[in-house]
């Protein structure tokens, strides 16, 4: 029986229909077997049910709706056919389902695919082919649509493959769902298993790279010191430093970026007007990217007066590689949030103001107006989210904080929520571990977007300065409570101290972590630190979602700790950039990494795709070059700090006809929020073929406003602790010191440690050795004050021969 999903307070719901799921009973005629080959029972309807319903079918749906189901003699073949209406909606659908019995429902496989075809009529446009899943320790839940059926006045034949069944998973029901009002009527469904993939293809590296990947650090250096990367929909990757955390640069007024171009190697300089050092950016849906904020000023070299954010916004166009100004954001946003909705608008949230505090204002850009709204116009709850932080695009347009963020201690609270931009209210979430050690943690959305299921990677806490964690956490949040649940713990690598790489011991892990989703549907995770902008490690691991483990592959050779980014290539390639040691110093040095899918032999190739301009509920078709397994959009990167909330894996349903396949594209915008993606096919050894550009955009598939009420309304009422809008201030006091830095020594782009780690002792001679041993070099002392007793000679010089010489 299929249960009513939990729903937001206030909406108005009908009863769910009594089903019955039949083990018994008479039936009027003898029923209608699966044949060998259609694992379906009963797939046209012929044979009589105990109730109004044929045998092996049952009602299903939920919502405020007026509806009908009734077997017609309008059938494709036999005598009867299925109908279901909708005369009136306010919100919900209805289905007809297999029903959900050991009788009824067909056996599946673990990791293999399934072929399902319908014949079909339709006088709607909302109407969807639906899938639920059994799941042997959970039981039914709902797995996916997979398919937007086009409006049909005559039969016509729908068909789509499965995507591989999920682990613990023995049994499937599907059938098609309305959700808008008019009807569908369906006759003969089948079902049948794809044949199993070609063996292994030979290896084309060593076994060692076969099985781990390979690494190469390019002859051509990143020319400017970027801590932001984008890829860009012509393949070019967008690289912006600003000053580069540099402030001779900033003094100078000589600010950065630079355009890369993977296929020639070549980078090209870009006049940049303004400090976008430490900015927040997104790919709008058009391509350009849109640059929020920057660095307005350095702290002072005093450290009374810590960074500050500037309202000013630009946008980089790849056609005329220029920036252009917007107008000014509300408020000024120095490491802020950047989401973009399934409408095309931009969300952001937290960062610096102008005077250093905290921003509690969100900015909302406009895709209509092609502007930043002014604070009235836009939900306020007046909340400092902090700097950073991952706000994640769910499938019903609330907002995930992930609890990943920058610089110390997390928000009150549980550390993670989510929030309801329309009620404007916020709730928390449970389970994540140790909510302060999250400090430049990264979070991905698990592939594919589909399953909206959240990892969450490692973290420390430069305030406290402790040993950078294991942890993982996944949240499913699909769920009606959703909650962390503790991830296996990060694989272990090798820690340079400053003697030296030496294997982790304990629980060290790492935080500064880069995770990169992969076209074969699993994450890589690469780089890290075990402490403030120190102690590189040396670790990558690929994640599997469907089995929530890691495999420890080949290791970036090069340090990746704080400003590193790595980021997916359109050849399935990931480049990785960028480190900046707490002595100020850069690596210059790019690495690119060599997945073990791209030498498993030859790849297949899209020979063509008819249409690059998609829209939602389309259907596409590409040619291939061979048999393909699968394909899937993945938005390109808009990488820094640990921190890119809307990349994402968007599968894409396949009907598939011989090397012609048909894309059945999601017809839900906040699944796949409007923009270019690259489109990835990848065959059943999961190797992928070279990405293709595609733009989606265009209308929705719903006729009503509610944009998601056919993909069910999951984590619609979470118990945790709810909060309204708060009263309105001006700002969040934040400490000078957010960064972890004590500004009394060196320049501002040196980052002394406010704390230590907890192995070097608070004495000048420990404290002065770690710095030797980081290569800080001479640490002029600026002002009177000396805080952490590194010039106890008071010669205006940190740890010089007079202060180590028998001190203690």
């Amino acid at each position: 029986m299929r249960r009513h999903p939990r729903r937001r307070p206030g909406r108005r719901t009908s009863a769910l229909l009594a089903v019955s799921a039949l083990t018994g009973g008479l039936l009027l005629t003898a029923p209608q077997p699966a044949s060998a080959a259609n694992l379906i029972t009963n797939p046209g309807f012929e044979t009589a049910g105990t109730g109004d319903m044929p045998y092996c079918w049952e009602k299903s749906g939920w919502g405020d709706n007026d509806f009908t189901f009734e077997t017609v003699a309008d059938a494709h073949s036999g005598t009867k056919a299925m109908k279901v209406e909708l005369t009136r909606r306010t919100d919900g659908d209805r289905k007809a389902l297999i029903t959900e019995s050991a009788e009824c429902a067909p056996v599946v496989t673990e990791g293999k695919q399934y072929d399902l075809s319908l014949w079909y009529k339709t006088t709607t446009p909302d109407a969807s082919l639906t899938l639920f899943r059994h799941d042997a320790t959970a039981g039914w839940q709902y797995w996916t649509d997979l398919k937007t059926l086009d409006l049909a006045a005559d039969w016509t034949r729908a068909s789509v493959r499965t995507p591989e069944v999920p682990a613990g998973t023995d049994r499937i029901s599907w059938g098609v769902s309305v959700y808008g009002t008019g009807s569908a009527t369906t006759d003969d469904y089948t079902m049948e298993q794809v044949a199993d993939p070609i063996p292994d293809p030979e290896c084309t590296g060593t076994a060692a790279e076969c099985a781990d990947g390979r690494w190469d650090v390019l002859p051509t250096r990143n020319p400017v010191r970027s801590m932001h990367s984008v890829v860009l929909h012509n393949g070019k990757v967008l690289l912006i430093a600003g000053s580069g955390n540099d402030p001779e640069m900033f003094e100078a007024g000589t600010f950065e970026t630079a355009l890369y171009d993977p296929e020639t190697g070549d980078y090209k300089a870009i006049p940049t007007p303004k400090d976008m050092f430490c900015a927040g950016h997104v790919q709008l849906k058009d391509g350009r990217v849109l640059v929020m904020s920057g660095n307005k000023g350095y702290p002072s070299a005093d450290g009374t007066i810590g960074y500050q954010g500037y309202k000013d916004s630009y946008i980089f166009d790849p056609q005329t590689e220029t920036y252009s100004k917007t107008n000014d954001m509300n408020d000024g946003h120095w490491y802020p949030s950047a989401t973009i909705l399934g409408n095309g608008d931009v969300i952001s949230f937290g960062g610096l103001r102008e005077d250093s505090t905290g921003s509690v204002t969100a900015d909302l850009w406009s895709d209509e107006q092609q502007k930043w709204l002014p604070t009235w116009q836009v939900n306020q709850t007046w909340s400092y989210w902090g700097l950073y932080p991952s706000m994640i695009l769910m499938q019903d347009g609330r907002l995930f904080y992930s609890g990943s963020h920058v610089f110390g201690n997390n928000i009150p609270g549980t550390g993670s929520a989510i929030y309801d931009y329309e009620a404007n209210t916020i709730t928390q979430v449970p389970g994540l571990q140790r909510k302060d050690e999250r400090d430049q943690s990264m979070s991905v959305l698990l592939p594919p977007a589909q399953d909206q299921k959240v990892l969450t990677i490692g973290g420390g806490n430069i305030d406290s300065n402790p040993e950078a964690n294991r942890l993982t956490d996944i949240i499913d949040l699909k769920q009606p409570d959703p909650a962390y649940v503790a991830g296996p713990p990060l694989p272990q690598g090798t820690v340079d101290l400053g003697d030296g790489p030496v294997p982790q011991t304990g629980d060290q892990g790492k935080m500064y972590v880069s995770a990169v989703l992969l076209p074969d549907g699993k994450v890589l995770e690469t780089g890290g630190a075990l402490h403030n902008r120190a102690d590189p490690v040396f670790e990558t691991s690929i994640f599997d979602p469907a089995t929530e483990t890691f495999d420890p592959v080949a290791v970036d050779p090069e340090a990746r700790g704080y400003h590193s980014s790595a980021f997916l290539l359109p050849d399935g390639r990931v480049m990785t950039t960028g480190d900046n040691p707490g002595n100020g110093s850069w690596n210059h040095d790019v690495s690119i990494y060599t997945p073990p899918y791209l030498l498993k032999g030859e790849r297949p190739a899209i020979t063509s795709v008819i249409d690059t301009e998609w829209t939602y509920g389309d259907t596409q078709r590409i040619t291939v070059d061979r048999p393909i397994a699968k394909a899937e959009l993945i938005r390109p990167a808009a990488v820094t700090h640990s921190s890119d909330p809307n990349q994402r894996f968007v599968d894409l349903p396949l009907s598939v006809d011989g090397n012609n396949v048909d894309l059945n594209v999601t017809s839900n915008p906040n699944l796949a929020p409007p923009g270019w993606y690259m489109l990835f096919a990848v065959d059943a050894n999961g190797v992928p073929s070279v990405a293709k550009w595609v733009h989606l955009d265009g209308p929705q598939a719903l006729s009503t406003k509610d944009a998601s009420a056919h993909v069910h309304s999951f984590a619609d009422a979470p118990r945790g602790k709810v909060t309204e809008e708060g009263a309105k201030r001006t700002s969040q006091p934040v400490s000078p010191t957010v960064s972890g830095c004590d500004r009394h020594y060196g320049s501002a782009n040196v980052c002394v440690p406010t704390a230590f780690p907890e192995e070097v002792k608070a004495t000048t001679a420990d404290r002065c050795t770690w710095l030797k041993e980081h290569d800080y070099g001479r640490l002029k002392v600026n002002g009177k004050d000396d805080p952490l007793k590194l010039d106890r000679d008071r010669d205006g010089v940190a740890c010089g021969k007079g202060d180590v010489r028998g001190r203690r």
